[in-house]
C-alpha cells in the first residue's frame, strides 16, 4: 500500500539516479560547474522533487500534472 511518494518505486529509482548524476557530475571539468553541471544537477533533483510534490496533492489529476512534468525534467536530463 502507497501511504506517502517514498513507497512509490518510481521516487526511489529517481533518488538513486540523483545520487548517480552527483556522483559523475564530481567527474566534469571544473569550468563547468556553473554550466552543465548545475543543470544536470538540477534536472535530476527535480525528477523526484515532482513526483515527492504532486503526490502530496489533494487530486488524482495534479499528481498525473506533476508525473509529467518530471517526465519532461527526465527528457531535459537525457538530453544534458
Amino acid at each position: 500500500m502507497v501511504k506517502t511518494h517514498k513507497d512509490l518505486d518510481v521516487y526511489k529509482l529517481s533518488i538513486e539516479l540523483v545520487a548517480d548524476i552527483y556522483q559523475a557530475t564530481n567527474r566534469f571539468p571544473k569550468e563547468e560547474l556553473f554550466g552543465l553541471t548545475a543543470h544536470v544537477s538540477k534536472s535530476a533533483v527535480s525528477i523526484p522533487s515532482n513526483i515527492a510534490e504532486g503526490s502530496a496533492r489533494n487530486h488524482k489529476k495534479e499528481f498525473i500534472q506533476f508525473l509529467y512534468i518530471s517526465l519532461g525534467s527526465a527528457a531535459e536530463l537525457d538530453t544534458q
